[in-house]
């Protein structure tokens, strides 16, 4: 097996490839707006202070992304074990309930998917997050506009120029490339941020707690 240190010595395609593939990566995050990531977190802290609910949404790669995001925002109390007083986060997807978005998607249209969802489930002053690269996703944009009309908040985590999204949420993180790849790869990042900035904040909640008792 050729080892690490002899690919360096070779004029290598791949290496190469591998070099400009994390230099436009590294580049692209670098381009994230800051002011524009705290106000993103406004959002969820606004959920979470008030034990609002959190929807995510979105298509292929983001649904995973969606399920992903949910899956860390409910587990950065993991810490939090038992009943010390310090609030979860209420977060699903509707990305996740097979059944039900497949007898949307085969009785009314793909396109409701997500907005006849929102209709059971999203009240006022909930928080409906939707992650699209395109920013212009039909079921997405139908998704954002009944989460408004039921007094939700929306946040979008978008790619391209925004698209439709970037209009219709209440606040929005453009990634803008046209690389889907790319793209979906600074959304996990953003998510992460999110999820981390919660993680050490109950972290510091219970260490406090423990110091007073």
């Amino acid at each position: 097996m050729m080892q690490s240190s002899e690919l360096t010595i070779a004029a290598d395609p791949r290496l190469d490839f591998a070099r400009s593939y994390l230099a436009d990566f590294l580049q692209l995050a670098g381009g994230i707006s800051v002011p524009q990531v705290a106000v993103l977190i406004e959002y969820f802290q606004r959920a979470y202070r008030d034990q609002n609910r959190v929807f995510l949404m979105g298509n292929g790669g983001s649904a995973a992304a969606a399920s992903h995001f949910a899956c860390d925002l409910a587990t950065t109390a993991r810490l939090n074990r038992g009943e010390s007083g310090i609030p979860r986060f209420r977060v699903s997807t509707l990305v996740d309930n097979v059944p039900w978005l497949t007898a949307l998607a085969n009785d009314i249209e793909y396109r409701e998917v997500f907005s006849e969802q929102i209709r059971n489930l999203v009240t006022a002053d909930d928080l409906v997050v939707a992650i699209s690269v395109s920013g212009n996703s039909p079921n997405v944009l139908e998704g954002l506009k009944v989460a408004k009309s039921r007094g939700a908040w929306t946040v979008a985590l978008l790619g391209k120029d925004g698209g439709e999204a970037a209009r219709l949420a209440d606040h929005a993180v453009v990634v803008r490339s046209d690389d889907y790849g790319y793209v979906e790869n600074v959304h996990v990042i953003l998510m992460h941020l999110v999820a981390a900035f919660f993680a050490k904040s109950v972290s510091s909640r219970l260490a406090e707690s423990s110091a007073t008792r």
